[in-house]
């Protein structure tokens, strides 16, 4: 198949989190498996941008990117991704990512009028509390005037598991056909370094909807807590004003190797967000064999409490002072878990599959 996929942003913008990571695994497992693939997205990189060549492709991984200049950053609109749609009749299927930004909702009206099946994955964006607390009118404006339309037309909706559908139906949009694929992983071999005794890890966007506070206030005066990841909204000198007395880092931002070292020395991995349509992180550190700790609004969390790869709870306390105690089989238990369900390559199958039942 031809696919194009549309995403605001793009590597090298990792400052938006696991779902820019996602996309880019789903496009390169897609590719091996003899898919051809392009991706239209915005050289958009925080109040910056990334130092990529516009209006042409690049090869990365396999994947064609093009990036495109955006004209008004907030909401990523682009006059070149607009022309360069046009074309959208060139492919067999597009796959749009986000919803509430113009490069979607541009892609859409195209396939629309070109008559080209489309695919929708909201990325987590579609959740009624998180809509409440922030732009509350002119999200829901959007959704009345835009995303209704696009989800009417959409061949059908993408969710990364049950718990990202059951939120995007408590916000009232009709859902049409849906399916879940989880995001998956390259399985890689865990570092041989040694865990770090009562030592706790936050690795991902410092952001409101995290409730990093909560995760600090739980912390035992004999442990240590590791928050490691970009921090767009200037919550750090806060969380440091609360953390006093505590044993508490602020690294920043990890990647590559040293993430996975990270992942792999704690003695848990906490991630106590308000919503989480997925939780990369939580994959990525049971995949080091290390113990979770996840809010039920977590999507992962029903794989972690199944599988018994960790705890599941709104006691972040009680957890983390239980698995320090006693971490048991959690990690032997989620290093399986990842292997059996979250690898790239059985992740692509399955999108493969849903994609082959929208086209035809």
């Amino acid at each position: 198949m031809k696919i194009l996929h549309v995403v605001p942003t793009y590597l090298p913008a990792r400052r938006y989190g696991g779902p820019i990571v996602a996309v880019h695994g789903l496009c390169r497992a897609l590719v091996r498996r003899g898919h051809d693939v392009t991706v239209f997205t915005t050289n958009v990189d925080g109040d910056s941008v990334s130092a990529v060549p516009l209006d042409h492709d690049v090869m990365l991984d396999g994947v064609r990117v093009r990036y495109f200049a955006s004209s008004f950053p907030r909401l990523y609109v682009s006059g070149s991704m607009r022309k360069a749609l046009a074309s959208i009749d060139t492919f067999d299927l597009v796959h749009n990512h986000s919803v509430f930004l113009w490069p979607t909702a541009a892609a859409a009206r195209a396939a629309r009028e070109k008559r080209v099946p489309y695919v929708i994955s909201p990325r987590g964006m579609l959740v009624r509390e998180l809509i409440r607390r922030k732009s509350r009118l002119v999200k829901s404006a959007w959704i009345r005037l835009i995303e209704r339309r696009n989800f009417a037309g959409a061949a059908t909706i993408h969710f990364t598991s049950e718990r990202e559908r059951d939120d995007a139906k408590e916000t009232g949009i009709p859902i049409p056909r849906s399916f879940i694929v989880p995001n998956g992983i390259d399985l890689v071999t865990r570092p041989d370094v040694p865990r770090d005794a009562n030592t706790v890890v936050y690795l991902g966007r410092i952001n409101w909807k995290k409730q990093l506070d909560r995760l600090i206030e739980a912390m035992a005066r004999d442990a240590k807590l590791i928050i490691a990841g970009n921090d767009e909204e200037n919550l750090t000198p806060k969380l440091r004003e609360l953390a006093r007395g505590r044993d508490v880092e602020f690294p920043g931002p990890v990647y590559g190797d040293a993430k996975w070292e990270l992942l792999a020395q704690a003695s848990v991995v906490a991630l106590p967000s308000l919503s989480e349509n997925f939780g990369n992180v939580i994959v990525e550190a049971m995949m080091m064999s290390t113990p979770v700790a996840v809010s039920p609004e977590v999507g992962v969390a029903s794989d972690v409490e199944a599988a018994r790869a960790g705890i599941v709870t709104r006691d972040f306390a009680a957890a983390i002072a239980s698995v320090l105690r006693d971490p048991g089989d959690y990690g032997r238990n989620g290093r399986a878990l990842v292997e059996a369900k979250f690898n790239w390559d059985s992740v692509a199958a399955r999108m493969e599959h849903e994609y082959q039942c929208s086209i035809v």
